[in-house]
């Protein structure tokens, strides 16, 4: 059976699917659409996406997309480990500017919900980190929106000293939350 933890911000979930092992290995459902209507998440997953990041200390986020192309994702590590962050960014949202974090690991399969509303970033805490994850909503550039991941407002504890971080350039030119346009999801 799945366990599902939610964290301290609404629809954000910690997920750990069960594990059955013997002397060969184990198998796991890291999906099952049966299993997560009957604990009421109707997602309609339509596309898969992977990521390497080759160094501990790499940020990616914080993303999300605006209607009409509003993303809910949901995470888990292939190989390494992260600590996975989700902020509120649903305007008028009591819990907006809020953030969770969860480590997810290759090796405990856990894994994390992030709704739609909701920006989404990782960071690295191994070297050859590999993840995998799971889209309801199609890519579409033309509704990216983003928040520095090192808004000093949001103040992310990201677990580790992220001085010298990795980024993409794109993701240095966030703008912190309070300079955000208002976003739609």
């Amino acid at each position: 059976m799945t366990t599902l933890t939610p964290l301290d911000l609404p629809d954000v979930l910690l997920i750990t699917p069960k594990r059955h092992g013997d002397a060969r290995g184990w198998f796991s459902e890291t999906w099952s659409r049966r299993a997560f209507e009957a604990a009421g998440l109707n997602l309609d997953f339509v596309q898969d996406n992977q990521a390497f990041n080759a160094k501990a200390g790499t940020v990616r986020g914080l993303h999300f997309q605006t209607a009409p192309h509003p993303q809910a994702k949901l995470m888990r590590v292939l190989s390494g480990a992260i600590f996975d962050v989700a902020v509120d960014v649903r305007p008028g949202s009591p819990t907006f500017g809020k953030w969770v974090g969860a480590k997810l690991t290759a090796e405990g399969g856990e894994q994390l919900l992030i709704p739609r509303g909701f920006a989404h970033g990782y960071c690295t805490l191994e070297d050859n980190t590999m993840l995998a994850y799971k889209v309801d909503g199609l890519y579409a550039p033309q509704c990216e929106g983003g928040v520095a991941w090192n808004d000093p407002d949001l103040a992310i504890d990201w677990g580790m000293d992220l001085t010298g971080a990795i980024t993409s350039d794109k993701d240095k030119l966030l703008p912190r939350l309070a300079d955000m346009p208002r976003a739609e999801f």
